[in-house]
């Protein structure tokens, strides 16, 4: 409870890249807007990313889900995110801010060759432009 409190202070008294909200009644449920990477088909949306902590945290990673709609191979429809940092490769020392800094990072290169949404994978290796028109379509219509 202490470490979530922590990370919340940090991120909201500094000139933090993300805007950061939580639940008043639950302080195990935040919510973040990240901005999509210029020089990417995100450049330009705002997405919201629900973040939920387990009773265990920093020993456990947090939930983080796209509420934002995204057209990308590591994120599926409902919002899950396939990101090592958040399954295997989990440590007590990383935080939230260095969650979304690798989400944002995620964004900018994805990752094809494990995708979540495989035929999203295939249409990266394949067809790059294509690729890059229908995530910024999305971008526009969702984000």
């Amino acid at each position: 409870m202490q470490r979530i409190e922590k990370e919340f202070k940090d991120m909201t008294s500094k000139d933090s890249l993300y805007s950061i909200g939580r639940d008043s009644n639950n302080l195990f449920k935040w919510n973040a807007m990240i901005q999509g990477p210029e020089g990417t088909p995100y450049a330009g949306g705002m997405f919201s990313i629900d973040i939920k902590f387990p009773k265990n945290y920093p020993f456990t990673a947090p939930k983080f889900t796209f509420k934002t709609q995204i057209y990308h191979p590591n994120i599926n429809s409902e919002g899950s995110i396939c990101l090592d940092i958040l399954k295997d490769k989990w440590s007590p020392p990383l935080t939230v801010e260095k969650v979304l800094l690798s989400i944002t990072s995620l964004l900018a290169d994805p990752n094809p060759d494990d995708p979540l949404v495989g035929e999203i994978g295939e249409l990266f290796k394949s067809n790059k432009f294509l690729f890059n028109q229908r995530a910024r379509e999305w971008t526009e219509r969702h984000a």
